[in-house]
C-alpha cells in the first residue's frame, strides 16, 4: 500500500470523482508498477536486503510515476535498483491451473461460503490503545501433513520461489512473503486508524482504495462534493470497488492475466466503458463483491468503526 500512495501522490486526486475512469485508472497503474516492485524486490528482510528506503523515496517514484499514461499498460514493469532484485517470471496462458487442493488463493463466497481464508478484525479501547491484526492459520487444505515428519507444512510456503537467486526464494528459516495488509494510519502524528481486509492479492488494492476514499474530496467551485467529500468510513467501504489481475498471484501457481480488471456492477457504466476504451480489459462482477474491510477509528474521546456489508461477515460494534 505505501508504495502504491507514494506514486500516487503525484496526482491531483483530490479533484477526481472515485467512482470516475480517472480514479479507477491511476490506481490501478500505479498498483501494477507497486506490484511488480513487490515481485522483484521482497523477501525476508533477515536474509535478503529489501531497498525500502528507495522503493519509497520520492525520487525513484518520481520517475516510476512517468509510466502512467493515459491508456492501460499490458506489461509488468519492476524498477531497476543498482545490487538489488531479481528477474520475475510471468506466467499467463497456459500456465499449471490452480486446481489441487491447497493450490490458489483461499476464497470466501458471496453469501459467506469458504474453503478457507484469512479474518480481520480492528479494535480500539477506551484507553486509545489501537490494534488492526488479519491471522491467517486456517488454511488446513495448504497444510498437508508429511507422515515422515510428523507436522504440516507452514500455510504460506507457496509463496516461496524456488530460485535462490530470487529475494523471496524458499531457504531453511526464511518466511515466506505475505500478502497480509493490517494497516494503520496517524494524523496529526497520532494514531487515528485502524482498517484492513482478508482476500489474497486484492488486500493492498482494497484497502488503498478505501483510504483514498476517505481522506481526498473532490472540490467543485471551491466547495467539496457533498457526494464525495472526505467519505466516512462505511461510506469508504460501501464504494464501488475492483481489482487488477495484471501482476502475478502470489499463490501458486502465481499466474497472471495482463490488463485484466475486475470491477463491480455498481460501477458507472460510463466509467466500464472509459476503462475499456483506455485498454483495460474489464470483467464485471456482481454490485457487492468487492473487499471485505473492516476500519476503526478515533478522534479525541470518539470512536468509530464501520463494516464490508459484502458476504454478510462483518460487523462494527462499540460499548
Amino acid at each position: 500500500m505505501l508504495q502504491q500512495l507514494a506514486l500516487l501522490k503525484g496526482f491531483d486526486l483530490d479533484r477526481l470523482d472515485p467512482t470516475s475512469a480517472d480514479f479507477v485508472h491511476l490506481q490501478v497503474e500505479c498498483a501494477k508498477l507497486a506490484f511488480a516492485d513487490r515481485e522483484a524486490f521482497y523477501g525476508d528482510p533477515d536474509f535478503v536486503d529489501v531497498p525500502m528506503a528507495t522503493l519509497l523515496s520520492d525520487a525513484y517514484n518520481a520517475e516510476r510515476r512517468k509510466l502512467v499514461q493515459h491508456t492501460a499498460s499490458l506489461e509488468l514493469r519492476p524498477g531497476s535498483i543498482e545490487g538489488f532484485g531479481a528477474v520475475v517470471k510471468l506466467f499467463s496462458d497456459g500456465a499449471p491451473q490452480a486446481s489441487a487442493a491447497g493450490a490458489g488463493e483461499p476464497t470466501v463466497g458471496r453469501l459467506g461460503g469458504t474453503r478457507g481464508d484469512t479474518v480481520h478484525f480492528d479494535i480500539i479501547d477506551q484507553a486509545g490503545n489501537m490494534v488492526s491484526s488479519t491471522p491467517s492459520g486456517g488454511w488446513l487444505q495448504s497444510s498437508p501433513v508429511i507422515p515422515e515428519l510428523g507436522f504440516c507444512l507452514g500455510t504460506r510456503a507457496q509463496m516461496f520461489w524456488l530460485d535462490e537467486q530470487h529475494p523471496a526464494g524458499l531457504a531453511p528459516g526464511k518466511r515466506p512473503r505475505t500478502t497480509l495488509t493490517p494497516t494503520l494510519a496517524l494524523r496529526d502524528g497520532e494514531p487515528y486508524l485502524g482498517f484492513g481486509t482478508p482476500g489474497g492479492d486484492q488486500q493492498d488494492q482494497w484497502i488503498t482504495q478505501f483510504f483514498l476514499r476517505h481522506v481526498h474530496s473532490r472540490p467543485k467551485d471551491g466547495v467539496a462534493s457533498l457526494a464525495y467529500a472526505n467519505q466516512n468510513l462505511q461510506e469508504a467501504i460501501d464504494a464501488p470497488a475492483w481489482h487488477s489481475e495484471h501482476f502475478p498471484s502470489s499463490f501458486w501457481p502465481r499466474q497472471a492475466r495482463p490488463g485484466v480488471l475486475v470491477v463491480e456492477g455498481r460501477l458507472p457504466r460510463a466509467t466500464i466503458a472509459e476503462l475499456e476504451r483506455r485498454g483495460h480489459i474489464v470483467e464485471v462482477g456482481p454490485d457487492w463483491s468487492e473487499g471485505r474491510l473492516t476500519a476503526a477509528a478515533r478522534d479525541g474521546r470518539r470512536r468509530r468503526a464501520a463494516a464490508n456489508p459484502r458476504g454478510m461477515q462483518g460487523y462494527a460494534a462499540g460499548r
